[in-house]
């Protein structure tokens, strides 16, 4: 038993020993029928109202407590422990109108979203408790609403996207009547925040089986509403000789069934790295589609700025993106263009794009086997030296600090990168003979 699980226990014991109801709900018991390796966070259920989780606790914070929801801190790990409710009226598409305490856990299931996130799991006792059919579902391999299918989406939009990530996570199919009432209702995706969009679609991007959730957004009408710039990626042709997958949009799904467990960055650059493709396509001598790296890394960062999305996150997806052609000229790079691309710090996540955009393409990944091949040989030190002179030594030499000190120093820098030049006396000596004193040009030396 984990320390979390050890923590949470002796929570449901102390509200079971002073009458209340504990149980532990949603994801962790969802993930516990399933046997996922990897169980969410122990949410605790209880009869008990805010007030009394507040008495019966040294170290509460009331979150939400208008909604039933404190936070109780029980060896330094936060819980969530929402008071039984029920839900009254439909609200905004993003709350009920109101909540209301319920008695007991069935009532509460019957206000969730979908079966297999409606299930309890008493601790003590090492009981599930199932009043949705939760664990039926999951031997089915089925996400199906609780209750009526569209009142459930209404309730909340944001159910909309998160029916397709349980099914794209365990490889569920969604029930029938849910996935109509989803797609009847995908406008209304457009009620929830952007902050809640990018969250929810973040997890989606760098979990399991991103392709199938990408086809599912496309075929419920959700994707042109949140990401039109995928959207449009659908049908656009390309040359069949090194894209034989066929259009863009199904090389972008292709391309994503190969991640394996990706960083946040190489998830988002992957799903967003052709997005320039349908606005650059030319017919000339076959499809062609110019300069669609930058054209699509400019578009990422104005979608990822639209969903609220991090800044360093979109800063870094910008790089990999408007990078990811330039791996076709890796084997004829000078040496010193070579250890500046390789130094860059999204290096890693650009390899992955690069792998599996070959690989959902035309199958060739010498270049990234190019690449692997140099990070072993080349040490860190090699391929980032400390530049062997500086402004410093560009004054010591009689010059006059200036713009021209950047032009300078960025020359001996590639030569030393070149390996040309190996010595602070060396570079100082070159510096010498091809600017003098003045900062302008005698004669190149010879090298």
């Amino acid at each position: 038993m984990t320390q979390k699980e050890i923590a949470a226990l002796r929570i449901v014991k102390r509200l079971k020993d002073r009458g209340y109801a504990g149980l532990y709900a949603g994801g962790y018991v969802r993930d516990m029928v399933l046997s996922c390796p990897e169980k969410g966070d122990i949410d605790i259920a209880t009869s008990a109202t805010p007030r009394q989780i507040a008495e019966l606790f040294d170290n509460v914070i009331p979150v939400g407590e208008h909604f039933g929801v404190m936070i109780v801190v029980a060896d330094a790990i936060p819980f969530e422990v929402a008071t039984f409710r029920t839900d009254v009226g439909v609200g905004d598409g993003r709350r009920p109108s109101a909540v209301a305490f319920a008695d007991d856990a069935e009532a509460d299931a019957q206000r969730r979203d979908f079966t297999i996130n409606g299930m309890f799991y008493d601790p003590l006792t090492d009981t599930i408790i199932d009043h949705v059919d939760g664990q039926k579902d999951c031997k089915l391999g089925i996400v199906r609403a609780i209750g009526d299918p569209g009142l459930r989406f209404t309730e909340d939009y944001l159910r909309l996207v998160r029916a397709v990530r349980f099914a794209a996570r365990f490889g569920f199919s969604i029930e029938t009547r849910t996935w109509d009432a989803l797609r009847e209702r995908a406008a209304g995706i457009s009620a929830v925040s952007a902050e809640r969009i990018f969250q929810e679609t973040d997890k989606i991007i760098a979990g399991p089986h991103p392709d199938k959730a990408l086809v599912l957004l496309h075929e419920s009408g959700l994707l042109s509403i949140l990401f039109p710039e995928l959207e449009r990626c659908a049908g656009v042709a390309q040359p069949a000789e090194f894209h034989p997958e066929g259009d863009v949009f199904s090389h972008i799904v292709k391309a994503l069934s190969l991640l394996d467990k990706p960083s946040q960055r190489a998830a988002w650059g992957v799903l967003l790295h052709d997005i320039g493709k349908p606005g650059t396509m030319v017919l000339a001598d076959r499809i062609r589609f110019s300069n669609h790296d930058v054209t699509g890394a400019r578009m990422a960062e104005h979608l990822l700025r639209r969903l609220k999305a991090p800044s360093a996150l979109i800063e870094d997806v910008y790089e990999i993106i408007v990078n990811h052609m330039n791996f076709m000229n890796v084997q004829k790079m000078r040496l010193s263009t070579l250890k500046k691309f390789l130094a860059r710090p999204t290096l890693a996540d650009e390899l992955t794009l690069h792998r599996v955009d070959c690989m959902a393409s035309h199958g060739d990944i010498s270049n990234f086997y190019f690449i692997r091949k140099k990070q072993v040989e080349l040490s860190a030190l090699e391929i980032k030296p400390k530049a062997l002179i500086g402004g410093r030594d560009l004054i010591e030499l009689g010059m006059t600090p200036g713009p021209g000190f950047g032009t300078i120093l960025d020359e001996a820098y590639d030569l030393q990168l070149e390996e040309k030049l190996t010595s602070r006396d060396e570079a100082m000596s070159w510096v010498k003979g091809k600017y003098g004193s003045c900062g302008v040009p005698e004669k190149p030396p010879e090298m």
